[in-house]
Parts: structure tokens; sequence; C-alpha cells
């Protein structure tokens, strides 16, 4: 009887991790710590209120980061090229629509998934949560 009490005790703890988390293990970009503000109300990030449309930030993250607005949400990614040594490949990755290009291998990875064909690794992924008309990136 008593093993069923501290079993029902520890299920909380072992169920309640948080579900949304983002897995980011990829060896090739370090963990800086990431903190974000974006006001939307602001004209520099106004263009972020309408599907497809990103901002760029280079303040943050391991290369700077990108924001794109995808229809339904919001998403953040580093810049740094996933799928190469941060150590070899020192330039961010350029943004064109809905792509982000690693110049230094040319692969292109989509904004909407943060995936490209055939790779190992997909964009390092950043938290995206909305207060109001702000938008807070975090790690």
């Amino acid at each position: 009887m008593k093993k069923i009490i501290v079993l029902l005790l520890l299920l909380p703890f072992v169920f309640g991790c948080e579900s949304g988390s983002i897995n980011n293990r990829n060896p090739n970009i370090p963990n800086y710590t990431v903190y974000l503000q974006i006001n939307m109300s602001l004209p520099g990030y106004s263009n972020l209120q309408f599907p497809s449309n990103h901002i760029v930030d280079y303040s943050q993250g391991a290369r700077g980061i990108v924001v794109f607005n995808n229809g339904s949400g919001f998403v953040a990614f580093d810049l740094a090229c996933p799928n190469q040594a941060f150590a070899s490949c020192t330039t961010p990755m350029s943004i064109s629509g809905i792509e982000a290009t690693c110049d230094c291998d040319n692969t292109v990875y989509n904004l909407f998934s943060g995936q490209s064909p055939g790779q190992q690794y997909p964009m390092k992924q950043y938290r995206v949560d909305i207060s109001g008309n702000t938008l807070i990136i975090t790690n």
C-alpha cells in the first residue's frame, strides 16, 4: 500500500514537465542567453503584423535572430548555420522572403518550420510569447 501512495505522489512530477519546450540539441550552435522584447506598435516592427514578414535582430543569439510571422503566430530562429561548425562559418544566414540561406554551404531553410530537406539539424528555434502587442523571445 505504501508503494502505491509513493507512486501516486511521484506521478505529478513525472508528467508535470512542460510539453511545449523546444528541443535545440545542436552541437554546432552555442547556447547564449536570449531575451528580446519587440513592441509591434513601433514603426520599425509594424510589418510583423502581416503574415510572411520578418525582422532581424543581430544583438541576440549566436549570429542574430530572425522573427517571422507564419500566419498563425510567430517563430524565432537563430541565424547561425545549423549544419556548419560555429567557428568555421562566421556569417549569419541571409533572409529572402520565406527562406533563410546559409552562405557557407548554400543550404536553404524554410522560415515556417526551420527545416531543410536532407539536413541533420533544423534552424535553432527560440520561444516566442505574446503579451499584448509585444513579442518576448527567450530560450
